[in-house]
């Protein structure tokens, strides 16, 4: 037993002297990012990892529940369909047909109230904001300057970036978006908890608005601009201009980098359902009308589904773009495979949840799943009596 004791004792030496050393290097964030992912058996975010991270609602309102159509489930998903749900480990998927749930499926223990982890949907939630501020007047419009918020904004060109380079993925950040290095700005951003010091010590490097590059760090940026305009904070700002009056069945969660007065990590992490996710695929559908009231103007509705770059024709201002098999799409994506894709020619929307993203190649800006969840639903549809 003495032994043992002793054994522990010089165990903790190492462990403390290694802690200290994160300390001293700033890499403390790693602390949670094990705590968080690793010790949950996960190698990155996982769905449901609000539960490790502090959270804002966002408060829904009176519920406006969806339409059931007639023949609700009436059809089976496809032997493809339900190989890629196992194969991807799917947790929701579901097919709205003129504004009716037709078909719906759960996995893994969800239901239709579960929530989980938006990813990166969140950043078309928050350009929305930003297109809500802007009819109010509280921003200018998608020229206004960044430094007009964030005057500290650093780097050779922070003077030219507008909130509009930043929707649209033309920021010019110092960011690196790879999420499986521990020591990367992603990682340091999701697991930090002063977020609004890591995004404000990154440096516009390059000329903004030149061309489309994917940056996490764009949309954080951006969501503090909104949260400067409008004095709220993001969350209670999107419960009162969206959630609230899209009708949501649930009160949703935004996660914070810290308790009490902390910043949301905008660029991901809204978690909440199918159903209610597929609300702003209906909005956007509407061009910006909700139950007769204009939410957003339908000028920018379809600024935001508009390719800005004619050589990167899959991204407007916050959402994604493609056409399959003919059918003009826009859609919203996460990092595990998260969609709500709006097809409005067939008043038709998809959503798909899940634990895992399908094959996505440096020639094709679509992960390969895409495909199968809009072939395979109009496979289902086909078959309709």
């Amino acid at each position: 037993m003495k032994f043992l004791n002793k054994l522990t004792k010089w165990a903790i030496i190492p462990i403390l002297f290694l802690v200290l050393l994160m300390y001293i290097f700033n890499v403390d964030y790693l602390l949670r990012a094990v705590r968080t992912v690793y010790f949950n058996g996960h190698d990155t975010a996982f769905l449901d990892d609000y539960h490790y991270f502090p959270n804002r609602e966002v408060k829904k309102g009176a519920a406006q529940p969806w339409a059931i159509a007639k023949d609700y489930n009436s059809v089976p998903a496809t032997k493809i369909l339900e190989n890629t749900h196992k194969e991807l480990q799917t947790v929701a998927y579901m097919i709205i047909k003129n504004d009716s749930i037709w078909h719906e499926s759960y996995y893994d223990g969800y239901g239709k109230d579960s929530k989980s982890n938006s990813f990166s949907m969140a950043k078309s939630i928050v350009t929305l904001a930003l297109g809500k501020a802007i009819m109010e007047g509280k921003i200018t419009g998608l020229d206004q300057k960044v430094v007009d918020f964030f005057p500290e904004l650093k780097g050779e060109y922070a003077k030219d970036v507008t909130v509009g380079d930043l929707s649209s993925m033309a920021s010019g950040l110092s960011w690196d978006e790879h999420y499986y290095s521990p020591f990367s700005i992603v990682t340091r951003a999701y697991f930090d908890d002063e977020l609004k010091n890591v995004i404000l010590g990154l440096e516009v490097s390059e000329k903004p608005g030149q061309s489309f590059k994917y940056l996490s760090g764009a949309t954080e940026l951006l969501a503090m601009c909104v949260e400067k305009a409008t004095g709220e904070y993001l969350s209670d700002y999107v419960s009162k201009e969206f959630w609230q009056p899209l009708g949501a069945e649930n009160d949703a969660l935004w996660q914070l980098d810290h308790e009490g007065d902390g910043i949301e990590k905008a660029y991901c992490c809204f978690a909440s359902n199918a159903r209610d996710f597929a609300r702003f695929g209906k909005l956007m559908k509407q061009d910006g009308k909700w139950n007769g009231q204009q939410l957003l103007d339908s000028a920018f509705v379809q600024k935001c589904i508009t390719p800005r770059f004619p050589e990167s024709p899959q991204y407007g201002y916050g959402w994604w773009m493609h056409t399959i098999n003919g059918k003009k799409l826009y859609y919203m994506r996460g990092h595990l495979g998260q969609f709500v894709i709006v097809i409005p020619e067939d008043d038709l929307i998809i959503v798909r949840l899940g634990h895992i993203k399908g094959v996505q190649t440096e020639t094709d800006p679509h992960s390969d799943d895409l495909y199968v969840y809009v072939d395979e639903a109009y496979e289902m549809l086909a078959q309709r009596k």
